[in-house]
C-alpha cells in the first residue's frame, strides 16, 4: 500500500478513539485484549510494563533531543539571515550602490527576508519550549518508574522466594513420609540405613518408627505453615499488589506517549504555521487594495530605464557653464612692440580708477616702487577689459591665483599648503593685500622664513601650495606685470589673471627697510569664528542644538561607510597635516558642506585621518567625555569581577550622564560595536578599541593613579561588550 493509500485512523476504521486499546469488537482485537489482560495478571506483568515504560521515557529524551537541535540550527539560520539582512541593506544605503526603485525594491526585499527570519526565531522558541516540556515529562516518568519498580518487584520477589521454600518444605515432608513408610511395613534397608547412620548402640525398630512419625509430624506442620503464608502473600499480590503497580506503570506509559504523540503533533502544527508564514511573507493574500506587495511584484516594480534618467538629471545641477567657441584674438602687445614703453605715471594714473591699493611705504606709489627695480611697464590693456577684475574667466590652461577668480558659490578646495593657509583665515588689511592675493613669483629667491619653506623663483607657485582656504574677499592689484624676457610676451588673458590678482613678487616690489621690517613677522593667530575643538558638549549643544556634535557624526559616517574594511581602524594613526586641515575647517565652519564625509573627497580618501580626528576632538574636550564627577564611580565598578553586577553598575551611572555626554556616548558606542562585528576584517575587537579610546573618554581626574590605566580599559571594554543591553539600537 502506497503513502497515499493508508486509510485516516479512526473510530469508523476500528481504531480507539480514547487510546486505550479496550474499544475494539473484531475478534482480532479482542484475542488481543485477552492476551494482554492474562500478561499483565501473571508474575511476568510488571516486568513487562517496566520495559515498557523504559521505551516510552528513551522515545521522549530521543524527540526531545531532536527538538533541541532543530530549534539551535533554526536559530543560528533565523539570526545569521537576519544579521545579513541589516549589514547588506546598511551597504545598499551607500552612494556606490544604485538608488531609485531598484533601492527601494531591495529595502523591501530585505524587510520580507527579516519578516521570515521572525518567523523562524519563533518557530525555534516554540521547539525549545517542547523540549523542556518532554525532558520534565520524562524526568517525572522515570522517577516514577524508579518507584513503581522497588515496591512491585519487591513483592513479587518475596512471593518468589516463599513459593521455592514451601516446594523445598513439600520435599523434605515426602522423603520422611517415604522413610517412615518403609520403617512401618519392616523394609531391611531402612533397618540397616538406621544402624549404619545411628551414633548410639543399635535401636530396636519401635523406636526407629517413632523417630521418624515425629519427624514426618513436624515436616508436616512446617510444610503446612508455609503454604498458607505462601497463600496469604500470593492472595495480597494477586489481589492488590500487582494490579495497583501494573495499573500505575499502565497510566505513566500512556501518559507518556501521550504526550510525546501530542508533542510530535504540535511539531507538525509549528511547521505549517512556519511554511505558511513564511509564504504568506512572500506572497500576502490579495483581499484588499493598498496591502503588501508579494516579494514577485516589488521584484518587478524595478525601473531600470527610470533610475537611469533619475541618476543622470541628478546631475543636471553640476553641469559647467558653457563656454563659447574659441576664436582668435590678437594682442594689442604684438601692434606695440616697436613703441616706447608707458611711463609708469600713466599707469597708475590708468589704474588708479579701478582699485586703490594703499603704499607699503608712505609716499611712494606701487608703480614707482615697480620702475625703481627696473621693470619695464607694460602697455594699458585694451579699453572695456580693465574693469574686468573679477569677472574675467581666464582660459583652461592658465590658473588663477586671485581669491576673486574662483567662481561664485565655489568651494574651497582641499590640498596640501603652506603657512599662506593660516594667514589667509584672518582679515586682509589694505597695507597687506599684496601678501594675500599673491601672485607669480619673481627671480629673486623669497625667504623660507615668511612661508615655512623654499619655492622656486620661477613662475607662478602651483595649485599644491596653495591653501586650502578661500583668503576674505579683496580688491584685485590692477598693476600688470611686462614678461622678463621682451621677445616672450604673455597673451591678453595672462594680462587680464595678472591684474585680476597676480600680481609682482612682494618682496622684490619692496627691499627691505626699516619701515617695512613689521611686515615680515607673521601676524597674530586670531580664535575660530565658531571653533567645535576645545568647548565642553554642553557649551556646543546650547550653541548649535545638536545632541551629537557634528564632526562627531560626520566622522562616525564616513567610517561606517569607508572604514570598516579597513584593518587596524582606530589604532593606525592617519595624516597629521590632514587631521590639522580638517580640524581647522571645522573650526571655521562645521557646517559647510565641504564637510559632508560620504564624500571621501572631502578628507582625502584618508579614513584614518578621520578616526584620528575624532580622537583628536574626544581628547580636546575640556572635561572628559565620561566626566571627571563620575570618574571614580566608573573605576570603582570596573573592579567588580562580577560581570553583570559590573554592567548594571556601569549602566546606572551613564543614565546619570548629562545629556549630551550620554547621546554622544551612545552614538559612539553603537558605531565602536559595528565596528567589532566587523573584527575579522579590522582587526579590532572590544578589547583593542578599549584600550585606543579607554583614557581617551574618561581622561585623568586629580589624585588618580598609573594603575587605573587597566580599569579605564575595562570601563571602555564592558560598555562595549554589553552596547545593546545598556543603549537601545534605533
Amino acid at each position: 500500500m502506497s503513502l497515499g493509500e493508508i486509510p485516516a485512523l479512526g473510530p469508523e476504521n476500528g481504531a480507539p478513539s480514547n487510546g486505550n486499546n479496550l474499544g475494539l469488537t473484531d475478534p482480532a482485537s479482542a484475542e488481543e485484549i485477552r492476551q494482554v489482560q492474562e500478561v499483565l495478571s501473571s508474575e511476568i506483568g510488571v516486568s513487562a510494563m517496566l520495559n515498557r515504560l523504559k521505551q516510552s521515557i528513551a522515545s521522549a529524551k530521543e524527540f526531545a533531543l531532536f527538538l533541541k537541535k532543530r530549534s539551535i540550527l533554526e536559530d543560528e539560520h533565523s539570526q545569521g539571515l537576519r544579521k545579513l539582512c541589516r549589514m547588506s541593506q546598511d551597504n545598499m544605503h551607500r552612494n556606490e550602490h544604485r538608488g531609485g526603485s531598484f533601492a527601494n525594491a531591495y529595502d523591501e526585499m530585505m524587510t520580507i527576508q527579516e519578516r521570515m527570519a521572525e518567523n523562524g526565531m519563533q518557530f525555534s522558541t516554540s521547539l525549545y519550549q517542547m523540549h523542556d516540556d518532554l525532558l520534565e515529562l520524562a524526568t517525572m516518568a522515570e522517577k516514577s518508574r524508579k518507584g513503581w519498580k522497588q515496591s512491585g518487584l519487591v513483592a513479587e520477589q518475596r512471593v518468589a522466594e516463599l513459593e521455592a521454600a514451601m516446594r523445598k518444605s513439600k520435599t523434605k515432608y515426602d522423603s520422611l513420609a517415604e522413610e517412615y513408610e518403609r520403617a512401618r511395613t519392616g523394609d531391611a534397608s531402612a533397618q540397616k540405613g538406621a544402624k549404619m547412620f545411628g551414633f548410639k548402640g543399635p535401636r530396636s525398630a519401635a523406636q526407629h518408627e517413632e523417630d521418624l512419625l515425629r519427624k514426618v509430624q513436624g515436616a508436616d506442620q512446617d510444610y503446612h505453615g508455609r503454604v498458607q503464608t505462601l497463600q496469604t502473600e500470593r492472595s495480597e499480590l494477586l489481589s492488590r499488589t500487582r494490579p495497583e503497580t501494573v495499573k500505575a506503570l499502565q497510566d505513566i506509559v500512556k501518559e507518556c506517549d501521550s504526550a510525546l504523540v501530542l508533542q510530535m503533533q504540535k511539531f507538525a502544527s509549528f511547521n505549517e504555521k512556519l511554511l505558511l508564514s513564511n509564504g504568506l511573507s512572500i506572497s500576502p493574500l490579495k483581499t484588499q487594495t493598498g496591502e503588501v506587495r508579494s516579494l514577485r511584484e516589488v521584484m518587478a516594480a524595478i525601473d531600470n530605464d527610470k533610475d537611469l534618467s533619475e541618476y543622470v538629471s541628478a546631475h543636471f545641477k553640476q553641469l559647467p557653464p558653457r563656454r563659447g567657441e574659441p576664436k582668435y584674438e590678437r594682442n594689442p602687445i604684438l601692434d606695440q612692440q616697436h613703441r616706447a614703453p608707458i611711463s609708469p605715471q600713466a599707469v597708475a594714473q590708468h589704474h588708479g580708477q579701478d582699485a586703490v591699493q594703499p603704499p607699503m611705504q608712505p609716499g611712494q606709489p606701487m608703480n614707482a616702487r615697480l620702475s625703481q627695480h627696473g621693470f619695464p611697464e607694460p602697455a594699458a590693456p585694451p579699453p572695456g577689459q580693465a574693469a574686468m577684475g573679477h569677472g574675467y574667466r581666464p582660459s583652461s590652461g592658465s590658473i588663477s591665483m586671485a581669491p576673486g577668480a574662483q567662481r561664485p558659490g565655489s568651494q574651497p578646495q582641499h590640498e596640501r599648503s603652506f603657512s599662506l593657509g593660516s594667514r589667509a583665515n584672518q582679515p586682509i588689511a589694505p597695507s597687506q593685500q599684496q601678501f594675500a592675493s599673491r601672485a607669480s613669483v619673481q627671480q629673486q629667491p623669497i625667504p623660507s622664513s615668511k612661508f615655512n619653506g623654499s619655492l622656486s623663483s620661477q613662475g607662478p607657485p602651483q595649485l599644491g601650495t596653495l591653501s586650502f582656504q578661500n583668503p576674505a574677499p579683496q580688491q584685485p592689484q590692477q598693476q600688470p606685470q611686462q614678461p622678463q624676457q621682451a621677445p616672450h610676451f604673455q597673451s591678453q588673458q595672462q594680462q587680464l589673471q595678472q591684474q585680476g590678482g597676480m600680481g609682482t613678487n612682494p618682496l622684490q616690489q619692496h627691499p627691505p627697510s626699516h619701515g617695512s621690517q613689521p611686515r615680515q613677522q607673521s601676524p597674530p593667530q586670531r580664535a575660530p569664528p565658531r571653533p567645535v575643538f576645545g568647548l565642553t558638549l554642553s557649551r556646543l549643544y546650547e550653541r548649535d542644538a545638536l545632541a551629537v556634535p557634528m564632526v562627531v557624526y560626520q566622522c562616525i559616517q564616513a567610517v561606517d561607510l569607508y572604514g570598516l574594511g579597513v584593518e587596524g581602524i582606530y589604532r593606525l594613526s592617519g595624516s597629521l597635516p590632514h587631521v590639522n586641515k580638517l580640524k581647522n575647517m571645522f573650526d571655521t565652519d562645521s557646517s559647510s558642506s565641504n564637510l559632508d564625509f560620504r564624500n571621501p573627497e572631502n578628507f582625502f580618501h584618508d579614513v584614518n585621518s578621520v578616526a584620528g580626528l575624532l580622537k583628536q576632538f574626544f581628547r580636546d574636550l575640556p572635561e572628559p567625555l565620561l566626566t571627571s564627577e563620575h570618574y571614580a564611580g566608573f573605576i570603582e565598578a570596573a573592579k567588580n569581577d562580577d560581570e553583570i553586577v559590573r554592567r548594571d553598575s556601569l549602566h546606572a551611572i551613564i543614565n546619570s550622564l548629562p545629556d549630551p555626554n550620554y547621546a554622544t556616548l551612545r552614538a559612539l558606542t553603537l558605531h565602536l560595536h559595528r565596528v567589532i562585528d566587523n573584527a575579522d576584517v579590522t582587526r579590532m575587537s572590544s578589547q583593542n578599541l578599549a584600550i585606543v579610546f579607554g583614557p581617551t573618554l574618561m581622561g585623568t581626574a586629580p589624585g588618580a593613579s598609573i594603575s587605573d590605566a587597566s580599569w579605564q580599559v575595562r570601563v571602555v571594554d564592558t560598555i562595549l561588550q554589553n552596547t545593546y543591553q545598556i543603549f537601545d539600537d534605533d
